[in-house]
């Protein structure tokens, strides 16, 4: 009888000695694990260090585009005591790409991020609107992403501005911006509404350069051939290993 108690207690030890093992080494890998670094800008009195600029139209025709990016405040019927990034410009070419960039710092030397993006903007454009060569709303595609390599926007052989990044065309997604929704603003009136959007099931990757940085963009790769007006209101990104 005393034998047969002796195993149960032994068995009973193994066990507990396993399970202990398998939560050591669970919490030692939680603990090596970085914490998700989160970038928010809100916009409350600047720019935040962003800054805006301008592709996909022929060299020479800034004026003629009416391209415009500034820090102001949302517009009416919105909140005026809050700020935004504001860009605007008037697709002539059938392919205008507007967008905001900023870089960052403090993340891990040459370490591969999985990158999630939430952006706020605000738009006047009712769903399921007609417009000359497409929808104001839903053939204007809001793209966001991350690169190593500064978004520029730089003249080509035809003199016609491109970009230096992977972002591909409209309704594309490429290697350094995807498509994260539309600019139409989930409502029936053209009025100005704010409007969220992300890539919760799409996943990102980038790789941080080798003083921990990277680039951060948000924009508007539009197939609509007039004007398109967008407040960037909130925008944040979160990296995590």
């Amino acid at each position: 009888m005393k034998k047969k108690e002796t195993m149960n207690f032994s068995g009973k030890l193994f066990i507990a000695v396993i399970a202990a093992t398998i939560l050591f080494f669970s919490c030692d890998e939680d603990e090596n694990t970085p914490a998700p670094q989160e970038f928010t800008y809100e916009f409350n009195s600047d720019t935040d260090g962003w800054t805006g600029g301008f592709a996909d139209y022929p060299a020479g025709n800034d004026s003629f585009y009416e391209m415009l990016f500034e820090y102001t405040a949302l517009p009416e019927p919105l909140d005026h005591t809050k700020g935004a990034l504001k860009i605007s410009g008037n697709n002539h070419s059938d392919d205008l790409f507007m967008f905001v960039k900023r870089k960052i710092s403090g993340l891990q030397s040459s370490t591969v991020y999985h990158v999630e993006f939430t952006v706020e903007f605000a738009s006047n454009v009712a769903d399921d609107s007609a417009g000359v060569g497409g929808s104001p709303g839903e053939g204007v595609y809001i793209k966001a992403g991350a690169s190593t390599t500064e978004p520029r926007s730089e003249t080509d052989e035809s003199d016609w501005y491109r970009m230096n990044i992977d972002k591909a065309n409209q309704a594309q997604s490429g290697a350094d911006m995807i498509v994260i929704g539309d600019f139409s603003n989930d409502t029936d009136t053209n009025e100005y509404a704010l409007k969220t959007v992300s890539n919760s099931s799409t996943s990102f990757t980038v790789t941080s350069n080798e003083n921990g940085e990277a680039w951060l963009i948000v924009g508007t790769d539009s197939a609509f051939e007039a004007t398109t007006t967008i407040y960037f209101n909130q925008i944040t990104f979160v990296f995590s290993e």
